[in-house]
């Protein structure tokens, strides 16, 4: 056989042995007698010839006949986007006039409003003629955004934190409280600094050293004027209900004369100070950096990466040992390093002061092949015994570690690096870039005969997330802020419940940070940001010595530069005009203004109104990636200036990361935009994104696969109110959120439900509907009526006892339930027949408890979905003349308004719907696609018989079924019936004779018995391998369990029907 074609046989009179007998003697012999054994082989391949022939005449036939026209695939037409086309100018209501459009649209519910909302003035905390200085008995709301970078455009981080809290914004509004969420933007020095850089260098080929410091500050103003609102832009397209009138930015004057006034009275106290340490240095940026702006990249050996500035990529990852000749003898000590340069900036070696092995060396000094100088040996037990040799190179200069043992054994301190990152010491490496001396000092070691090993090392490298540039800790006289104080005084607000940290779990986070804080660099050497108001100070007179820059004592700060000479002239005790002063060049680090964020808004050091009416604010939410980095320097900078906490409450939500526990990164491919989520976005359009980045050819490709594999058709046009409510839904109080960025389709999804009820309710409602003022039980309301007012009662006390534990799961999950699986699923259903009966006070009744159900609904879920809340809201009549305009500003339901809640009613509705349930299952399993089938429920109990008779009209509408019979002790359905049990006091029986071709779903089930059969056989024999249990993955083992039993329990399910369908083939027989 060949390609699994059968070869026709040789004739038996062409067999081989039988010609060449033939022709040897020239007469024809009889043929040989053939075994029963060759008989039925050579019949069982004449079968097999004549089965062949018959499939090949088949085939010539149909290839004979003329060939039908191919049918043209279906297009499936893109349905066409709805949108919102009525003449409205900017801030007008929009018009809600005529029928809801068919389906639900974000576009077209999107637009308009948030315009009117803000002319309305909703989001203000005065809205409704308050005067905020005046206490409001329902309380006040204040929170501040952690303001964005004035560079940045929003990520799905920044989705997030906005969802949570515009929806806690939104709630507090609804409840009558003064509100207020003031908006802000942060100048992000470096960050700022290098976009306006970057634009000058392209469009005009200028450096900012070409045009000076002034007039780059300017272009800086010019860009940010031009360029800076446009995360505003996108803050508004998220439903952010800002007060925007009080927005501000870090660099206003308001704010800017905030950081003079702090940075002065810091300084004057001595909390502010200078000092020479080791701080983050970039070298492309030629400034310190602060520690969120460094990230840590992971090795886990030997690694070549791209450096800024370097034609051919960098090692890093490995340990490289070499050798220190003790001074006067053949002994040498062995080092080990990961940055092979830094040895020309060693000023000692350090071994453990209980080192047996070189307690005799304590004391010696060792030579420096390169410095042409000696280094002493110092006993100091943070040296490590076990690790390398116990012998641990000193860099002062260079390492917080080796810069600590300087300190402590009183060593040289050499600077071996410029701002540029060249080297300054040593002739033979003087001047070149620290990464080609990396090279440049092996090869030199290796010539001495110094070098040792080279060996992979698993290290943490610190990049700068600004220049992607390798961060060299430097020794620089900067400004520094002693935080020692204001720290304990945090972690005691923390401690005696003066400050309410949530989650919790963070308080040991909050505890170790600020316990072991070390001083605060805030000195930046840039041009764009708040430029420190301190001044050098030198005095014009013989009596005064000379100062040092090093020096605290000459330097002074002032709110303006008179009043620093004013200050100068007291401290050296002379006159004014003997004073010359120059302002440092450097500014502040950003997160400094950031510190001061909750008051300086307000007009701080000034006493406003507003700082008298929302200093403390209520709450700080935020991620957890921030707690110390902002929020602990808000609390001791609020602590420290005003004497309060500048909020009583910090909640801390989870990072966000992708749906495989990703962090988000652009490599990777999955930092998504949130308005692509709103929008919706095709594939290529991604890819595009990526291509416009800065990323290089392998991470785009890279980058490209990943969002292949992720989005292969792109991301559907979800909407701005799916993506909150996912966000929020997906709000857990733990560290990370794994976002399924496709799941936010499925909350669109449910958008279309709330329209299609609402464009349901409204039509059964009619045009003449009035709702009554308030709604009071009567007993004109059917069991069913109760039930979805008690549900309605169960989610807004879910909602009520959820806001204020911060539950957003909790929460969204009852206004989720609520409105899909007890509104539309349930309510709406049962109540098409009640709509369509003669039944008017039934009807009257059903308009009334439906009106109230959407209202309550819509209310419920404003906070998280104010688009389409607003949207539907307006269709409806009011109850009352006065209501208020909007949505967002009616009263949040409440508990003690909505007094339905009645367990004994739910219990009784809950077995009901099992027994719907089970029928919809039957029904299902025995494909009754329109037939209704007799139903019959067999109870032990007479209560519970009795129970399930006040349901039968609600069992019948939502389970399709017949009649329905309630059968009690001795009762027993007809012959025929299909059975589920529902409990061990109920069954259910269908009456199936009659409804189905039993002998057609027996032949299906068989060959799907067959089917499932020959699937696990396969399965089986897989799992009984001998190498099973050791060589396949635990995922997989784990994977073909689940499909036996799954298998098994089908096979079982199958079993059953097929018995059951021969029951009912015999009972229509008979």
């Amino acid at each position: 056989m060949e390609n699994g074609t059968p070869n026709p046989a040789p004739a038996a009179d062409t067999k081989p042995g039988t010609a060449t007998a033939a022709a040897g003697d020239g007469k024809e012999q009889p043929p040989p007698q053939k075994t029963e054994a060759q008989l039925k082989k050579e019949a069982k391949k004449q079968a097999k010839l004549d089965k062949f022939k018959q499939k090949q005449d088949k085939k010539a036939k149909q290839e004979s006949k003329p060939k039908a026209e191919k049918k043209e695939k279906k297009v499936t037409k893109e349905k066409p986007v709805i949108r919102y086309e009525k003449d409205t100018s900017p801030g007008e209501k929009k018009d809600v006039v005529g029928d809801l459009p068919d389906a639900y649209s974000p576009p077209y519910v999107e637009a308009a409003w948030y315009p009117w909302w803000e002319k309305m003035g909703f989001f203000k905390p005065e809205y409704g003629g308050r005067v905020v200085s005046k206490p409001n008995p329902k309380g006040t709301f204040m929170m501040v955004i952690p303001p964005p970078n004035v560079t940045g455009s929003l990520h799905l981080g920044h989705a997030l934190t906005n969802a949570v809290q515009d929806s806690l914004t939104r709630w507090h509004r609804m409840r009558g409280e003064t509100v207020l969420w003031n908006p802000g933007c942060d100048h992000a020095g470096i960050a700022t600094q290098v976009v306006v850089e970057k634009r000058l260098w392209k469009e005009k080929k200028l450096s900012r050293h070409d045009l000076g410091r002034e007039k780059f500050v300017e272009e800086v103003w010019k860009w940010k004027n031009e360029k800076g609102h446009r995360i505003y832009g996108q803050l508004k397209r998220l439903g952010s209900s800002f007060d925007w009138e009080r927005s501000c930015f870090t660099m206003d004057d308001k704010l800017s004369t905030a950081v003079k006034e702090a940075f002065v009275r810091l300084h004057q106290d001595g909390t502010i100070y200078r000092s020479n340490r080791l701080v983050n240095w970039s070298c492309t940026l030629k400034s310190a950096i602060s520690d969120i702006e460094v990230e840590k990249r992971e090795l886990t050996g030997r690694t070549l990466l791209n450096v800024p500035g370097y034609d051919s990529k960098v090692e890093f990852g490995v340990l490289v040992y070499f050798a220190y000749k003790i001074e006067g003898s053949d002994d040498e000590l062995i080092v080990a390093t990961t940055r092979i340069e830094t040895m020309l900036g060693d000023t000692a070696v350090a071994v453990h002061p209980e080192d047996e092995r070189y307690k005799k060396y304590h004391g010696k000094r060792v030579v420096h092949p390169f410095r042409n100088c000696t280094m002493p040996v110092v006993a100091d037990d943070f040296v490590d015994k076990e690790f390398g040799t116990g012998c641990v190179k000193i860099t002062p200069a260079h390492d917080p570690n080796d810069y600590d043992c300087g300190k402590r054994n009183n060593l040289e301190f050499i600077d071996m690096l410029d701002d540029d990152g060249l080297i300054t010491v040593c002739d033979q490496f003087k001047g070149m870039k620290r990464f080609h001396a990396r090279k440049a000092v092996l090869k030199a070691l290796k010539e001495k005969g110094l070098y040792k090993e080279t060996k992979d090392n698993p290290m943490v490298v610190p990049i700068c997330s600004r220049s992607k540039d390798i961060v060299e800790p430097m020794l620089k006289p900067q400004w520094y802020v002693d935080c020692t104080e204001m720290a304990q005084q945090s972690m005691d607000a923390v401690e005696k419940g003066e400050l309410k940290v949530i989650p919790d779990a963070h308080i040991k986070t909050w505890n170790s940070w600020l316990g072991n804080i070390r001083p605060w660099c805030i000195s930046r050497q840039l041009w764009w940001g708040h430029r420190i108001p301190v001044y050098f100070v030198t005095v014009d007179d013989a009596s005064v010595t000379k100062g040092d820059e090093n020096d605290n004592h000459y330097w002074v700060s002032g709110r303006t530069e008179e009043e620093a000479k004013k200050n100068a002239a007291e401290r050296f005790k002379v006159s004014e005009d003997k004073i010359s002063l120059k302002q440092d060049e450097d500014v502040l680090d950003t997160w400094f203004s950031s510190a001061l964020f909750p008051f300086s808004i307000f007009g701080w050091p000034n006493q406003t109104e507003d700082l008298e009416a929302f200093y403390p604010g209520t709450l700080l939410e935020t991620g957890h990636d921030i707690l110390f980095f902002w929020v602990a320097r808000m609390v001791m900078f609020g602590l420290k200036l005003t004497g309060k906490l500048p909020f009583k409450y910090v909640y801390l939500h989870a990072m966000v990361r992708d749906a495989h526990g990703r962090k988000m990164s652009k490599s990777l491919g999955n930092v998504i935009d949130p308005v692509d989520v709103i929008n919706g976005i095709s594939l290529q359009g991604l890819h595009k994104i990526l291509e416009e980045g800065n990323l290089d050819g392998k991470e785009i490709e890279r980058a490209k696969a990943g969002q292949k594999a992720d989005y292969p058709t792109g991301i559907p046009e979800c909407g701005t109110d799916a993506l909150r409510f996912a966000l929020c839904a997906y709000t857990s109080q733990g560290r990370d959120i794994n976002l399924d960025v496709l799941r936010v389709d499925g909350y669109r999804r449910f958008c279309n439900k709330m329209w299609n009820a609402t464009k349901f309710a409204l039509m059964a409602l009619g045009d003449d509907f009035k709702p009554v003022p308030k709604l009071e039980l009567s007993l004109s309301e059917s069991l069913i009526d109760r039930w979805i007012l008690s549900k309605l009662s169960a989610a807004v006390k879910t909602c009520e006892q959820g806001w204020p534990l911060y539950d957003f799961p909790g929460i969204t999950t009852a206004i989720y339930a609520f409105w899909l699986y007890e509104l539309c699923d349930v309510y709406l259903e049962y109540l098409k027949p009640v709509l369509q009966s003669d039944n008017t006070a039934a009807i009257a009744t059903s308009r009334q408890v439906l009106y109230t159900c959407l209202g309550v609904g819509l209310r419920l879920i404003s906070p998280f979905m104010p688009f389409i809340s607003e949207e539907l809201y307006q269709r409806l009549p009011r109850r009352t003349g006065d209501a208020p305009p909007s949505i967002c500003v009616t009263p949040y339901p409440e508990t003690s308004d909505h007094p339905w809640f009645d367990e004994r009613l739910e219990k009784d509705v809950e077995l009901a719907q099992n027994v719907i349930s089970k029928a919809r299952s039957m029904r299902a399993d025995y494909n009754l696609t329109k037939q209704r089938a007799d139903m019959y429920l067999k109870c032990s109990d007479k209560d519970l018989a009795s129970t399930l008779q006040n349901y039968v009209a609600f069992i019948q509408t939502l389970s399709s079924s017949g009649s329905i019979h309630i059968l009690t002790n001795d009762g027993q359905p007809p012959i025929g019936c299909a059975m589920a049990t529902v409990s061990d006091k109920c069954e259910v029986h269908l009456q199936l004779t009659g409804l189905v071709d039993t002998s057609k779903e027996i032949e299906k089930l068989e060959k799907r018995i067959s089917s499932l059969t020959s699937q696990q056989t396969r399965l089986q024999e897989t799992m009984d391998k001998p190498d099973y249990e050791s060589k396949v993955p635990e995922n997989v083992k784990k994977t073909n369990s689940e499909k036996m039993l799954q298998t098994q329990n089908e096979l079982e399910k199958i079993t059953d029907a097929i018995k059951m369908f021969k029951i009912v083939a015999e009972a229509a027989d008979n």
